[in-house]
């Protein structure tokens, strides 16, 4: 019986078990999406998830839990600055694994772990196609003129 195993050890020790989380949820925060085995992506998960709903309300109390477990400041600022506001209205499920394939070497199940919801920026090729564009129609004006 598998009654009140409450994780899976990743075949690692404590510690080390530790680290991967850390490392693996600062990841998701950081590029709001992953790809990762299935056993350690559903480990993940269960830490995001305490993390965001922590950083839906902005205490000092909830900044120092997070904190505790997310070392980089940065990251813990763009949690409790842009990501928790976009699940305010959401009670739970702020993460989705989508399955994609088995890994070569071992055939271990692969999957996506990703945020529901993104946070809005435009990346840098978007931009300079919207500037040239903009340039563009510009200079077309001018020559009609």
């Amino acid at each position: 019986m598998k009654h009140k195993i409450g994780f899976n050890a990743l075949s690692r020790n404590a510690s080390e078990r530790k680290a991967l989380k850390r490392s693996m949820v600062t990841s998701l925060f950081k590029y709001e999406r992953i790809e990762t085995t299935k056993a350690k992506a559903l480990e993940v998960k269960k830490a995001a998830e305490k993390l965001i709903t922590r950083a839906k309300n902005d205490t000092v109390h909830n900044r120092r839990v997070v904190s505790s477990f997310v070392y980089d400041e940065a990251i813990v600022a763009k949690l409790f600055n842009e990501i928790a506001p976009l699940f305010k209205e959401r009670n739970g499920g702020y993460t989705r694994i989508l399955k994609t394939e088995f890994r070569l070497g071992d055939a271990a199940e692969m999957c996506i772990l990703e945020l529901v919801e993104k946070t809005e920026k435009k990346d840098a090729k978007a931009a300079k196609k919207a500037a040239k564009a903009e340039k563009a129609e510009k200079e077309t004006t001018k020559a009609d003129k």
